[in-house]
């Protein structure tokens, strides 16, 4: 009987600051993430204290999760998640945001 491991979940800085966390298969598709497009133009909307959370040139860097981010993935309301949806957990409070958990397509 095949085992099921647990999925990994990573976190993608910006300048150094854990802007938020999800899940992937290995390290290889944490990177394809940070260059997706509608990830680069929701981080570049998104303000913080009243300054982009992203300039569109600071590279994005992806890597494995702390274990405090990831309890605070763990630990996020799950919202209604269909298949092929990204759950995105947000680290840091953005301006107008009421929640941190969002979904996104794959």
């Amino acid at each position: 009987m095949p085992t099921k491991l647990m999925p990994l979940i990573f976190t993608i800085d910006i300048a150094g600051l854990p802007i938020l966390t999800f899940e992937a298969a290995n390290l290889r598709e944490a990177h394809e993430v940070c260059h997706e497009r509608w990830l680069l133009a929701d981080l570049k909307q998104m303000t913080r204290r009243g300054v982009p959370v992203w300039d569109g040139k600071t590279r994005l860097r992806a890597r494995y999760a702390t274990e405090d981010e990831k309890s605070v993935y763990r630990n996020a309301p799950a919202a209604a998640q269909e298949a092929g949806e990204l759950k995105l957990v947000y680290l840091v409070e953005a301006d107008g945001a009421d929640i941190h958990t969002t979904q996104a397509a794959e």
